[in-house]
């Protein structure tokens, strides 16, 4: 038998003392024999024939010069049959993920690309632990909901209604912030570039997405966009990912003025809270701070439109087209965020003014 003749069948492959079997059989050697030439204890051999036990590359080198065939037959031929066994098991796995798999929202995770296949459930499963780089439903349960790694996940999902499709979102952003390379974190430099996103939130140029990475990458914080999934009505979320924050916003409700508004929210918890604070907008989970969130809410607040300039306005006797423009141009704000803080106060309707703001898609 030569070494050539080994092909891996998962189906077909078998244990080597099978082999061994038939050689000793050809070469009318009996197992207490081929023990005392292979200078291996009687039982050892035993266990190997009746597959058992494995081959070592100690046994193989022995094997060679009692059987004259090669120690790499023997040491392939074990290695083979391991792996045989070890995707056996893994497929046991895999089945046994299945009804984990059906929790999370397939087809539409894989309309957006995040995964390759959403039927049969089989494949479905297999690229849904690709992507979360889990071996199965188990390891995923102790990452997201028992927080097993409390450095890498700092919070459970064990209390939000959604937690698989839920962690898929989070998922999507820590794998696309991996892709952004910045320099280490810079406080100093985040709260000096304020002005530039302020100024970006006003003039809203067409390739406003890249300038807000660049702007946030100056500063060493990461900045992605991610599809909002169904089940997982998120509109963003703050936390460190290794040495740098990462904020991860949904555009949930496409409209510019709640974007802004979050997006400068998440910048709040960045400076105003620690590396070890996780957080996530409009989802309850385990630990959820809300004196945290008033606090980046009030950030928010003095970073868009100041209640002290949200008075100014209110004194003007009617609240028109023309006097949202007037203090846009006076404060040099997006006039969305004036027209949305109104709304929102109850200052005006809020079907007054909606030409003001704007549903988009920055990218």
């Amino acid at each position: 038998m030569t070494e050539d003749k080994i092909k891996y069948d998962p189906d077909t492959f078998t244990h080597p003392g099978e082999t061994l079997s038939e050689k000793l059989s050809e070469m009318k050697i009996g197992p207490k024999e081929f023990a005392i030439r292979a200078n291996k204890p009687e039982k050892t051999i035993s266990e190997i024939l009746s597959g058992n036990s494995s081959i070592t590359p100690d046994m193989a080198i022995q094997f060679e010069k009692v059987l004259k065939i090669p120690a790499r037959f023997w040491i392939n031929s074990q290695n083979l049959y391991n792996e045989f066994v070890a995707r056996k098991k893994a497929d046991e796995s895999i089945s046994l993920s299945i009804n984990w798999a059906k929790k999370f929202p397939l087809k539409q995770m894989c309309e957006y690309k995040w995964i390759n296949e959403y039927k049969p459930l089989e494949n479905a499963t297999v690229n849904l632990l690709e992507f979360f780089g889990m071996a199965n439903a188990q390891s995923w349960k102790q990452f997201y909901i028992d927080k097993k790694l409390k450095v890498s996940f700092r919070i459970s999902l064990k209390n939000s209604t959604e937690p698989e499709a839920i962690s898929a979102w989070l998922r999507k952003g820590e794998l696309d912030a991996a892709k952004i390379s910045v320099s280490g974190y810079n406080e100093k430099k985040l709260r000096d570039n304020i002005k530039f996103l302020y100024d970006l939130m006003y003039r809203e140029p067409k390739d406003l997405y890249k300038q807000i990475v660049d702007v946030c990458s100056d500063s060493g914080v990461k900045f992605v966009l991610t599809e909002t999934l169904t089940k997982a009505p998120i509109n963003g979320a703050t936390r460190w990912i290794n040495d740098n924050p990462v904020i991860q916003l949904s555009c949930r409700y496409k409209w510019n003025d709640i974007f802004w508004f979050t997006f400068f929210h998440e910048i709040g918890h960045i400076l105003l809270h620690g590396k070890k604070d996780f957080f996530l907008e409009d989802v309850n989970y385990v630990g959820k701070d809300k004196s945290k969130e008033d606090e980046a809410n009030e950030f928010a607040v003095r970073n868009t439109l100041t209640y002290e300039q949200e008075d100014e306005i209110l004194k003007e006797s009617r609240i028109s087209g023309a006097v949202i423009e007037k203090y846009s141009t006076k404060y040099k704000i997006n006039p969305a965020l004036i027209v949305g803080r109104l709304q929102r106060r109850g200052k005006i309707k809020h079907s007054d003014l909606n030409s003001y703001r704007k549903r988009f898609e920055i990218r």
